[in-house]
Parts: C-alpha cells; sequence; structure tokens
C-alpha cells in the first residue's frame, strides 16, 4: 500500500528536513526577486517601510511559495512518483494526510501574515493562494492544461508578488506604469514556466496532462517560449525610452539581446539545453525585470 496516500494508517511527525524539502527553498528566490521588483518600481525608501519589507518577503517565500509547492506535490504525488519517486511524499518521508495538513497550515499562517500588512497586499495573497490550489486541485487543476497552467504560475510568482510589493511600501494601489510592466513581464514569464515543463514530459504524458511540450512536441514549445519571453521585453523597452530612460531601456536591451543569443543554443536541444538556459538566460531576464523597475521608481505615480 502507498504510506503516502493511505488516509488511514497513523504517521510520526515527520522530519523537519522532510518539510523543508516538500517547499522546496530553491524555489523561492523567483517570488522573492519579483517582490524585490516591487518594491524598488514603489520609489519608497526602503527606511520608512523596512518591517513591510521583511515580512513581504517572508511572505512571498517560505509561505506563499513554500505553500505552494506542498500542495502541489501533494496532488501530484502519483505524478512525482514517475518522475521523481525520491521526493518526500511519495518516497513515504512525509506519509499518510500530512502533506495536506502542512500545505493547509502554511494557507492559514499566509494569510495571518499578509492581512496584518494591509488589504492589498491580503487581497493579492488570497488571489495568489486560489491560484496555488487551483494549479493542482481538482476541480480547476490549471496544470493539466499548457495555456492556463504556465499563466497561473507567471501570474502569481511575477505579476502578484511585484504588485506585493509595490502595495506593501506604498500602502496604496501602484501606479498605471507599475501595473503595465509589472503584466508584460508576467505575461512573458509564461515562456520560462512552459521551459520548466520541459522536466516532466514523460511523466505528464502518461498521466494525460496537456502541457505545451506534450500537445506541441519540446521543439515547437521551446520556439512559443522563446518568442513569448522576448515580446514583452521588446514592449518594456519602448515604454522605458517613452518616459525618457534611456539607460534603463539600453539595458534591458542589451539583455535582451544577450538572451536571443542563448535561445539559439537553446534551440538545437531544448530537452538538454533547459537547466542550461535556466541559468543563463533566465538570469538576463529577471536583471532585466530589476533594471525596468529601478526606471519605475521616478514614474510610479504615472
Amino acid at each position: 500500500m502507498d504510506r503516502s496516500t493511505a488516509p488511514g494508517i497513523a504517521t510520526s511527525l515527520p522530519a523537519a528536513r522532510d518539510v523543508l524539502e516538500l517547499l522546496k527553498p530553491v524555489t523561492w528566490f523567483p517570488p522573492i526577486w519579483a517582490f524585490m521588483c516591487g518594491v524598488v518600481s514603489s520609489g519608497v525608501p526602503v527606511a520608512e517601510r523596512w518591517p513591510f519589507l521583511v515580512a513581504g518577503v517572508l511572505l512571498t517565500g517560505p509561505l506563499v511559495c513554500g505553500t505552494s509547492q506542498a500542495v502541489n506535490d501533494w496532488f501530484d504525488r502519483h505524478v512525482d512518483a514517475i518522475n521523481e519517486p525520491g521526493r518526500p511524499i511519495p518516497s513515504g518521508r512525509i506519509a499518510g494526510q500530512w502533506g495536506l495538513w502542512i500545505a493547509i497550515a502554511g494557507t492559514l499562517l499566509s494569510l495571518l501574515v499578509a492581512r496584518a500588512m494591509g488589504p492589498l497586499v491580503f487581497g493579492a495573497t488570497c488571489l495568489a493562494l486560489v491560484c496555488a490550489w487551483g494549479y493542482s486541485a481538482p476541480p480547476f487543476r490549471f496544470k493539466a492544461s499548457g495555456v492556463w497552467g504556465p499563466a497561473v504560475v507567471a501570474l502569481t510568482y511575477e505579476g502578484l508578488t511585484w504588485f506585493t510589493g509595490a502595495a506593501a511600501m506604498m500602502g496604496a494601489w501602484p501606479g498605471g506604469a507599475v501595473l503595465v510592466v509589472l503584466a508584460l513581464y508576467s505575461f512573458g514569464a509564461h515562456g520560462i514556466m512552459t521551459l520548466n515543463d520541459f522536466k516532466a514530459v514523460d511523466g505528464d504524458r502518461a498521466m494525460g496532462l496537456r502541457s505545451l511540450p506534450v500537445v506541441l512536441g519540446v521543439d515547437g514549445a521551446a520556439r512559443l517560449a522563446c518568442v513569448v519571453m522576448a515580446v514583452p521585453q521588446v514592449l518594456v523597452i519602448a515604454l522605458q525610452l517613452a518616459w525618457g530612460h534611456r539607460l534603463i531601456g539600453g539595458i534591458v536591451a542589451v539583455l535582451l539581446v544577450g538572451q536571443v543569443v542563448l535561445m539559439r543554443r537553446l534551440l538545437r536541444d531544448p530537452l538538454g539545453n533547459t537547466p542550461w538556459y535556466n541559468a543563463t538566460g533566465t538570469s538576463l531576464y529577471v536583471l532585466g525585470m530589476l533594471a525596468s523597475a529601478f526606471g519605475l521608481g521616478g514614474v510610479a505615480g504615472l
């Protein structure tokens, strides 16, 4: 019997190291980075709102993102038994219903922290948690779609966390310029999330999940991902130049050219080169986000 899915088996408290592995700390970096982009784009001095900065890092990283990983691992335990059988739940190290209870506890704690940070942060956190559960849990299970799955992750990892950073620092709705740029980078992140699906192609195909690498094939999905990542950055460059931020626009343009060069190697062998591209091209993408945020810090009221 699979101990990770048997509700009637009494199990001991999971080891702390297994819980930490379930929460996947390596995945906390992208939302924390986007949160910091929001902080920078707000134009508010950190010294004036530093408690919100600390609380926001904890909220977007260990709490909301960590919770989303627990939710995903719980509802994906059968897929992980194929793709990553050594993960805490399919391996039985976190057995019984503990994976589900950890996800619920993380959800409640996230809501408590977000509520203390104000109504805008609380609203964004509620939406992020709805996306986290809907991504993996039936009846929605957005991850079953190659379009909606990456879109939901991109929205939460980039857009909502950027919004949270700006709103936490400003104590108000971010300006229109901030909202437009965070939306563009969220759209582009759809391509990054599509590349992340490459590592699970076999399991997705076996479980009937229609990720873009399954539907379009690895080559077709990689080409689409590259276009989706590049086009929003072109628009960001145009906006920065229109706002008179020639230096920022030039920096983002140089970073985009670097990505395009790296994309050529990616497309030669998408399956083999995706981990390499995630460490190189994606890094240039997020550096462009930060550069754009510095530009926005001077026009946040537009």
